[in-house]
């Protein structure tokens, strides 16, 4: 059985990072951009990293370009953005593709672990949310629109298991 543990992705460093690192940890993965109308979620996503790493939540934010091109600039730029206007501490990974033939094999994984509305395995628009279990399988695909804040009775659910 295939897990999130089994994909490797390159931090916004361009440093590698097996994702087996987090093992035992909860895991909620968004697919980011810098000029979006859903870029405030950045704030939010801090906030929940700031509430429950702790408690072993790892937040990590995967820029994207392929939404209306509202991520256009090199990883070290976005990172700075992040930084900058949010405070963003979360690990933030390299710029990717979520669909496609060069789509990532992990959000590859993860669209059809958990498919969206209608059955959908493409990624709709940014911001789109995935929580994985400490076992390392997905439990939740939650739309752009859903806030973080509206994720944390799922996430609190999801580190009591």
């Amino acid at each position: 059985m295939t897990t999130v543990y089994d994909f490797e992705a390159l931090q916004i460093d361009g440093k590698p990072v097996s994702l087996n690192s987090f093992k035992g940890k909860a895991l909620l993965i968004v697919n980011t951009a810098s000029a979006c109308g859903f870029t405030p979620q950045f704030a939010g996503l801090e906030k929940l990293h700031e509430a429950y790493e702790s408690k072993g939540l790892v937040v990590l934010g995967f820029p994207c370009n392929q939404f209306g091109a509202q991520d256009k600039g090199s990883n070290e730029e976005i990172g700075a953005f992040c930084q900058k206007n949010y405070g963003v501490s979360f690990t933030m990974m390299s710029k990717i593709d979520v669909n496609g033939g060069d789509a990532h094999p992990l959000y590859r994984w993860l669209s059809a672990e958990k498919t969206g509305l209608l059955g959908s395995k493409a990624i709709k628009w940014n911001f789109t949310k995935f929580l994985v279990g400490k076992d390392g399988a997905v439990l939740a695909r939650y739309a752009p629109t859903d806030t973080p804040e509206s994720l944390k009775k799922d996430i609190e659910a999801a580190l009591a298991a």
